[in-house]
């Protein structure tokens, strides 16, 4: 049964592949697996319907068959394994893994959204100007940590894998910043994962939503 997922109607970062579907899009490509896309718009995203899939009235969701699924991380470990090749056979190798699926998530990501969320809500408050190097500060703490552990390995732990691409997925939320160019090697191995042929046929399927809407 092909799988359906759900993506913003309108991308609200103008295609630049920083929705959370893009995670989910990756994955399926990665794993080899045909999925269908189901399009929502900012208003359905809250009605009673989506919130039965997603009780946050976000996306993406996930469906196949009797599954329902929320959440971009737990949707991504559910396809590394139902699938070869996002996680390590052994089984040390993919409690490793999983662990970087929540270290990207839990540990690098909040302070990155708090750093868009300061930028895109709060620069009109009188304080933005103060808050805005301490939030990119803790960044800077956790990015040198993350740099020291990959030195010059290509990935996180031997092969790509969901951490990885988890990892790149949340680094990736700082371009247009010079933050993540401090440190050479963190930008050399979102460059690597950026370079997967799988990750541009994602970043190309969520693009052509917003091209389409541009158009429409």
């Amino acid at each position: 049964m092909i799988p359906v997922i759900t993506a913003f109607e309108k991308s609200p970062d103008r295609g630049r592949g920083q929705a959370r579907d893009m995670r989910v899009r990756w994955a399926l490509e990665e794993v080899g697996q045909p999925y269908d896309v189901r399009l929502v718009s900012f208003s359905e995203m809250k009605e009673a319907a989506h919130r039965a899939l997603h009780p946050f009235g976000q996306i993406p969701t996930y469906e196949e068959g009797g599954l329902a699924l929320f959440e971009s991380g737990a949707i991504v470990l559910h396809i590394a394994e139902r699938h070869g090749g996002l996680l390590p056979d052994d089984a040390h190798g993919r409690a490793r893994a999983i662990t970087w699926i929540f270290a990207a998530l839990n540990t690098l990501e909040p302070p990155i959204v708090d750093r868009a969320i300061a930028m895109l809500v709060e620069r009109g408050e009188t304080w933005y100007e103060q808050r805005l190097p301490v939030v990119e500060d803790r960044i800077r703490v956790r990015l040198a940590e993350l740099s020291s552990r990959l030195g010059n390995s290509d990935w996180l732990d031997g092969a790509f894998s969901a951490g990885d691409l988890l990892m790149v997925t949340v680094l990736r939320r700082l371009n247009g910043s010079d933050i993540l160019h401090e440190y050479p090697n963190l930008s050399a191995y979102v460059a690597r994962g950026e370079a997967r042929p799988t990750f541009r046929r994602a970043f190309d399927a969520q693009l052509a939503v917003f091209a389409a809407a541009s158009t429409g």
